[in-house]
């Protein structure tokens, strides 16, 4: 199997000279690419200086997480492709246990690492944790991270074992299996997508797995904090997007209602903490969704929909009336 590590890249010369040298060092025989997506700071220069080794593709502007892997990848020969977030600290033998388990499980399509806070590096980090999940609702989570509440680790996640979506932070996907999805839908630009491309691999039978004996450190928020209402704005609507092109119809209308509904709790509760920049940015979220509404729904037409997509019913229930805030302790449906 070849592997090739792509790290996209916009103005994050600072991360860059942190941390590609460790993924140089701990990263054996596989190609290591750097997709800048038009920087204009000092990255492209300080690669092309410093790196040498590595290869450099330089997209012609900046259009996001989607379509900036999208058109990369393009230019990637490989079997394996690593989607590697540029603020991401690898640690030494991280690969190994990636290679053995696509070896051991061939009906794995996705796969991706243990996702570790580099700042409190014995707790899960927001973006992916030890792999997610989504509730009846479409709302995402984590083993390892239900909303704000982030779980210490413990070893209680060092398994093996089926996800539903693996995080973009550092997701292992084979080639074969990003071309026949046909990548991530560009329309996300960023945040999400990787949910939307992990739902339609289910829906078409194929695997995703996280495989705990490979860990990586993540800053997160390098792009976007979460408290960023760009941020907020392309979770609750690309969220929406995945519910609309992801489920059967009969399932997706009502879910739907009760989702805005809920986006709609989510945004007075803003109110309330006094950020209403965020309740401004749930309300152009879903206006953005109806302007997109009918371009999401044609794109149903290639989905094969999948009877059960969720473990629990309600995470925001589960969460905000039950106080349930760690992922062993939740309930099943």
């Amino acid at each position: 199997m070849k592997f090739a590590i792509v790290i996209l890249n916009w103005n994050g010369e600072a991360l860059l000279e942190r941390y590609l040298p460790l993924v140089v060092q701990y990263s054996g025989n596989a190609d290591i690419y750097v997709a800048d997506n038009a920087s204009i700071d000092g990255s492209v220069a300080f690669i092309k200086e410093n790196f040498p080794n590595v290869n450099l593709i330089q997209n012609s502007s900046n259009h996001g997480f989607a379509k900036g892997y999208n058109d990369a990848l393009k230019q990637v020969d490989a079997d394996i492709y690593c989607l590697l977030n540029s603020d991401v600290e690898v640690t030494p033998g991280w690969l190994e246990p990636i290679k053995e388990a696509l070896l051991k499980f061939p009906d794995a399509s996705i796969i991706q690492p243990k996702i570790l806070d580099l700042l409190r590096r014995d707790y899960f980090e927001y973006a992916g944790a030890a792999g997610g999940f989504l509730d009846q609702f479409g709302y995402p989570f984590c083993r390892g991270r239900i909303f704000q509440t982030i779980e210490k680790d413990e070893g209680q996640y060092d398994d093996t074992t089926e996800i539903f979506w693996a995080t973009g932070a550092c997701m292992f996907i084979k080639r074969n299996v990003f071309d026949n999805l046909g990548g991530f839908d560009e329309e996300y630009f960023a945040h999400q997508e990787e949910v939307d491309l992990c739902w339609r691999a289910q829906n078409k039978g194929l695997k995703v797995y996280y495989v705990g004996a490979s860990y990586v450190y993540h800053l997160g928020g390098s792009t976007l904090s979460n408290m960023n209402p760009k941020k907020t704005f392309l979770n609750f609507r690309n969220s929406l997007f995945s519910i609309t092109k992801n489920l059967p119809r009969k399932k997706a209308f009502p879910i739907i209602f009760v989702r805005l509904f809920l986006d709609g709790i989510a945004a007075i509760r803003f109110i309330i903490q006094l950020k209403p920049v965020h309740c401004w940015a749930i309300v152009k979220a879903h206006l953005s969704y109806y302007r997109h509404f009918g371009k999401m729904y044609k794109k149903r037409e290639k989905a094969n929909f999948i009877p059960l997509y969720y473990i629990t019913k309600s995470i925001v229930w589960s969460y905000f009336v039950y106080q349930v805030k760690n992922f062993n302790i939740l309930v099943k449906d």
